[in-house]
Parts: C-alpha cells; sequence; structure tokens
C-alpha cells in the first residue's frame, strides 16, 4: 500500500501470513520499520518485490521494540549486506527469553544489533527523522516521527483506538501515559501504528490520541 511517495505500508490483514506492520521507506538508502516474525516475512518480501525489490536492497532495518512478532524477521538480514539493524539502547527485552515467549511460544531471535539509538535526531540517507523514547508497551520502545511529513511510526505505543498491553516484562501503565500524552504533542498527518489501520489526517490523529486518553488512561496504572 503507498501511502505517499517514498513512503509504503505492508499492512498485518491476515493472520496467516503476515503478523505486525511493517513499514518501507524509500530513498537513496531505503529503511524498513518492523520486519515481524521470520516464518511470516514472505509477506514482506512479496510486498517488496512487488516495488522491484529485495531485502538485499535494504540498508537499516529499524525494530520499534523488541517483542518477536516486531523484529523476529531481523535474522534474515543477518548476512544480507548492507542491512544494519537499530533499536533503542535501553531495549531490555532484547534476547530476554521470558519476554520472548508471549509470540506464540517462539522465542526471539539472539543477535548484536549494529545501531543503539539515542533519543533525538536521525538522518537516513536524504531524509531526517526523530528518536523518540516512548517506554510503557516495553521499557526501550520507540517511536519514530518524521518531522518533514509530519508521520508518526508508533510501535505498539497507540494505535487507532486503542494502545499497547502493559501486562508483558516490563510493560508499566503510567509510563505507557506519559509516552502517549509526550506524542500527542507532536504535529502529526499520519499515524502509522504497528498492528491495526492506519489514521490518516490531523483532525483525525488530534481525534484519536482525546479518545485514548479519555477512554483507555482509566485502564492504565
Amino acid at each position: 500500500m503507498k501511502i505517499f511517495e517514498d513512503l509504503y505500508a505492508f499492512l498485518w490483514l491476515d493472520p496467516s501470513v503476515n503478523n505486525c506492520n511493517t513499514y518501507f521507506i524509500d530513498g537513496a538508502k531505503k529503511i524498513l520499520v518492523d520486519p515481524g516474525h521470520e516464518h511470516l516475512f514472505g509477506h514482506v518480501r512479496d510486498s517488496l518485490a512487488d516495488l522491484s525489490l529485495t531485502p538485499s536492497d535494504i540498508d537499516l532495518v529499524i525494530i520499534t521494540h523488541a517483542h518477536p512478532d516486531h523484529m523476529e524477521g531481523v535474522t534474515l538480514f543477518a548476512d544480507t549486506p548492507p542491512a544494519l539493524t537499530a533499536v533503542y539502547h535501553t531495549e531490555s527485552t532484547l534476547n530476554d527469553p521470558i519476554s520472548a515467549q508471549f509470540g506464540g511460544g517462539l522465542a526471539a531471535p539472539r543477535f548484536e544489533p549494529d545501531i543503539l539509538l539515542q533519543e533525538g535526531s536521525l538522518r537516513v540517507g536524504r531524509h531526517d527523522f526523530q528518536i523518540i523514547h516512548t517506554p510503557g508497551h516495553s521499557p526501550g520502545s520507540l517511536c519514530l516521527y518524521w518531522p518533514e511529513k509530519k508521520v508518526l511510526f508508533s510501535g505498539d505505543v497507540i494505535f487507532n483506538q486503542g494502545v499497547g498491553r502493559t501486562d508483558l516484562p516490563g510493560g508499566n501503565g503510567s509510563a505507557l501515559k506519559e509516552s502517549i500524552r509526550k506524542l500527542s504533542n507532536f504535529e502529526i498527518d499520519f499515524l502509522l501504528p504497528g498492528h491495526g489501520d492506519i489514521v490518516s489526517g490531523r483532525d483525525r490523529v488530534k481525534a484519536n490520541f482525546e479518545e485514548i486518553e479519555r477512554v483507555w488512561f482509566a485502564y492504565l496504572s
């Protein structure tokens, strides 16, 4: 699904062929956000093929958080130069055998990321991004903000009419509320979550944040 020039969404529409939303950012350097489960990576591979690309064309894989349904497929890039992998530097669930078991009993792969991200600016090729530390769903969850396009890749922090679960190891409801409040201050025209539908339009995004606070915050502590 093409969102606009240089941005594509490979959405989770069928549990048998996919498991999380994966996003592709085109440019001088090609970026994949959240490759998903290894055994379901065929969905991503086929979506790249529709763009006349293969995994070997990817330069950077950004992981929003280290739960296996978002990052297990990173193993497929271990021997596929030039791809580098990046995760937030405090993501303590990385290689955690407890949190790794929530996704159907599948253990997360053990790997060493190439880049440990910090909160702040990130330039990849001709695109400038902002890394936002957003704990709550996991300790080192990050959201990726694209200021030029007013796009937020929100991982499992906030969805269309929902929020990330906090009952997994490292989850924290109070931290999640603070992360969502922080995100609500950004100018966002496209909210791209890790699961579910994309929210398009600044007014709809703003209304979604307001509904989340009104409906869901009472359940987070």
